[in-house]
C-alpha cells in the first residue's frame, strides 16, 4: 500500500479549506470558509506566476512584451479568482489590481512579485491549516486512548484454550 496521497485529476473539482475553524453550536451561524475548488490549476498558475517574474527580472521588455505580460497577468488573476472562495476572491482584487494601458517593466515586475507573494502566502496558509487539522485529530485520537474507549490489543485472536494466537515471523 502507498503512502503518498492520492492527487485528484486535472478536471477533478476538490475544495480544500485552508483555515481552521471551531465547530458552531446549533444557534450559531455557519462562517463562510476559505475554500479552494480546483488546487491544480493554481499551482499551475502559481507555478507560470513565478515563470514569468524569473523571466521579466532577465529580460528588458519592448512595449509589445510589456503588452503581451499585462495581458498573461490580469489572465492570470482572472483564472485564480475561478477557483477561489468569495473572500479569497476579494482579498485578491484588492491585492492584484489590474495593470492600466502599457505598464512600465517595473509596474510589471512589481505585480508579479506581489502576485507571487500573495500565492506564497496562500501556500502556507494551506500548510498551517494542514498542521492544526492533524494535531487537533492526533489529540481527538490521544483522548480516545486515554479513555480506554480502543481494545487494547485489537489483532490478537483470543483462543480459548490460553494465551492469544500470534502470527508467525514472516520475513
Amino acid at each position: 500500500m502507498s503512502t503518498e496521497p492520492e492527487m485528484p485529476g486535472d478536471d477533478a473539482v476538490q475544495a480544500i479549506p485552508i483555515e481552521p475553524q471551531e465547530m458552531p453550536g446549533p444557534e450559531a451561524e455557519v462562517p463562510q470558509q476559505e475554500t479552494i475548488t480546483e488546487p491544480a490549476k493554481l499551482l499551475r498558475i502559481a507555478s507560470m506566476v513565478r515563470e514569468l517574474l524569473d523571466e521579466t527580472r532577465q529580460a528588458s521588455l519592448d512595449e509589445a512584451g510589456r503588452k503581451r505580460l499585462a495581458d498573461i497577468y490580469q489572465r492570470a488573476v482572472g483564472e485564480l479568482s475561478e477557483v477561489l472562495s468569495g473572500d479569497l476572491k476579494q482579498e485578491l482584487g484588492d491585492l492584484a489590481p489590474p495593470l492600466e494601458g502599457v505598464p512600465s517593466e517595473s509596474e510589471i515586475r512589481v505585480a508579479q512579485a506581489q502576485l507571487v507573494g500573495w500565492l506564497e502566502g496562500l501556500f502556507h496558509g494551506i500548510q498551517a491549516a494542514m498542521f492544526a487539522q492533524q494535531a487537533a485529530a492526533r489529540a481527538q485520537f490521544e483522548e480516545v486512548k486515554r479513555r480506554g474507549l480502543l481494545p487494547q490489543n485489537p489483532d490478537a485472536s483470543e483462543s480459548p484454550d490460553g494465551p492469544p494466537q500470534r502470527g508467525g515471523t514472516y520475513l
